[in-house]
């Protein structure tokens, strides 16, 4: 029979939080990180282009964008996952 995992208590809800925000904004960050570095390859200039900025075309601005929520959704994801497993290993908790 596989070990139970309980559910959070509301104390370790209220600690959990904190460090699930931290590494949400530190994971945004390294997704940014990780973006400029693909765009500096793949792109034609070395600043991935701003929707509003007419002066590059539609297809250069929704392929950044279509990476851009790429990596940001594959990041946060790695991010929150580790983040709930090492939080199982200290607490014997599943955050959620």
């Amino acid at each position: 029979e596989p070990r139970r995992i309980r559910a959070m208590s509301a104390v370790s809800k209220a600690m959990y939080k904190p460090l699930s925000l931290a590494t949400s904004v530190l994971g945004g960050i390294l997704a940014g990180a990780v973006f400029q570095q693909v765009w500096k390859r793949i792109g034609d200039d070395k600043n991935a282009p701003e929707p509003k900025d007419l002066s590059r075309s539609s297809k250069e601005v929704l392929i950044a964008a279509a990476l851009q929520g790429a990596i940001f959704a594959v990041v946060r994801a790695a991010v929150d996952r580790a983040g709930a497993k090492g939080y199982r290993a200290l607490a014997h908790e599943d955050p959620r």
